[in-house]
């Protein structure tokens, strides 16, 4: 190994309680002669047992271990606000990790603040979007942090060269069979890559399937939801109010039950390569289109449109990073403003995978049934129609005699 260098005292890692950053604590202590290393564990709803986790931390050399419950601020500012403006990357994607990096950063530049610490650490590889996720954020919030990023720096080829040098090191991982592909799991999704996934043509396997049953084994009776919107965040199912890890929990559980909300794409890396991953989201599938259903009456035409057009933009500032951003602070803003009167209740059939809505109501709607109706009216004037078209025809016209 290369020579000790000094250029870190105090270092706030992000741990997850498995090899890499376990071995990262460890590696830190040899590589970088730091005073200390700190590490801290996000709770966003992972469901891991973080009962063993401050001793396994301070074994490795950690000094100590925050292990912060972030679910409230994960699902009510993040999950929520990116929901409200319907983002989805490249048609499938509803963003389910690349939302949770920001908030994991901004924790960790809080916990250096209070710690006093010079740097951070994070154990993205150098080939994924999530190293950009980590370190835009680290940089937006405190453009003097130094950024470690071991899989930049170290020698370790693989996953049985970090094995090797735990037992060498003592340090305690669990050595299990390595699993086939790689996930990451938050309360609002859960993605599986790599692996028997680099080839796209293979279809994902059974063991894949955790928030969600394979479409086969969900019920064989529809089922009826209610879920209930106030300027564009959800508030109730079936006209309970809930708070928003409860309701998002609730709506895991009917999606997943259904079989909802399982995309399988190849997508585009910010880094430039192509990926393909698997994904759920159950909850989210719901809530995606509960809210397009209240949209629908309570939404000017005009506003949606220009709405509309910012969505790939809105998506791609969170799959790549950017959600610490003047960008995004404009268009959260704009977002904001379109939606203080979708307010009402969208109603959906759940079976089979299909999440399909069967009614919206809403005090703010715009629909007016005497106006749409075939029936008598006297509002509209069927004849003011015709030079309606003959004007917007003006232009096709002129073109067929140029």
């Amino acid at each position: 190994m290369h020579h000790k260098k000094k250029k870190a005292d105090k270092v706030v890692v992000a741990y997850s309680g498995g090899l890499d950053t376990s071995v990262i604590i460890t590696w830190l202590l040899e590589h970088y002669e730091c005073s200390e290393v700190i590490a801290f564990y996000a709770d966003l709803g992972q469901g891991e047992d973080t009962a063993p986790l401050t001793e396994k931390a301070m074994r490795t050399g950690a000094k100590k271990l925050y292990i912060d419950d972030l679910k409230e601020e994960f699902v009510k500012d993040f999950v929520f606000e990116m929901l409200k403006a319907n983002a989805v990357y490249e048609g499938y994607y509803l963003l389910g990790t690349s939302i949770a990096r920001p908030l994991i950063a901004k924790r960790q530049i809080e916990i250096a603040r209070l710690e006093g610490a010079d740097a951070v650490c994070h154990g993205a590889t150098g080939k994924g979007n999530d190293q950009v996720r980590f370190e835009l954020t680290y940089l937006a919030l405190n453009p003097d942090i130094k950024i470690i990023a071991p899989w930049r720096e170290w020698n370790f080829k693989s996953r049985t060269a970090l094995m090797n040098y735990a037992k060498e090191h003592k340090i305690p991982v669990t050595a299990t069979v390595d699993k086939p592909y790689s996930t990451d799991q938050n309360m609002f999704h859960i993605s599986y890559e790599g692996g028997l996934l680099e080839d796209p043509w293979m279809e994902s396997t059974h063991d894949m399937y955790t928030m969600a049953v394979p479409i086969e084994e969900a019920p064989d009776r529809p089922e009826y939801i209610e879920v209930g919107y106030s300027a564009g965040i959800p508030v109730a199912v079936n006209g309970k109010e809930l708070s928003p890890v409860a309701l998002l929990g609730e709506l895991n559980a009917l999606g997943g039950k259904h079989g909802i909300g399982r995309v399988d794409i190849v997508e585009n890396r910010y880094v430039g390569m192509k990926s393909r991953g698997v994904y759920e989201t159950p909850g989210g599938t719901i809530l995606h289109h509960a809210h397009r259903a209240v949209e629908s009456i309570t939404m000017d035409r005009e506003v949606m449109r220009i709405r509309d057009s910012l969505i790939p933009e809105y998506a791609k500032l969170v799959y790549n990073g950017y959600w610490f951003s003047p960008e995004m602070d404009v268009l959260r803003k704009m977002i904001d403003e379109t939606q203080k009167n979708v307010t009402g209740v969208a109603r959906l059939k759940l079976y089979k995978g299909n999440c399909a809505v069967v009614g919206r109501k809403s005090d703010k709607s715009l629909y007016r049934p005497a106006l749409a109706t075939f029936e008598e009216e006297a509002v509209y004037n069927q004849r003011d129609a015709q030079g309606f078209i003959r004007l917007n025809a003006l232009r096709l016209m002129l073109n067929k005699g140029a």
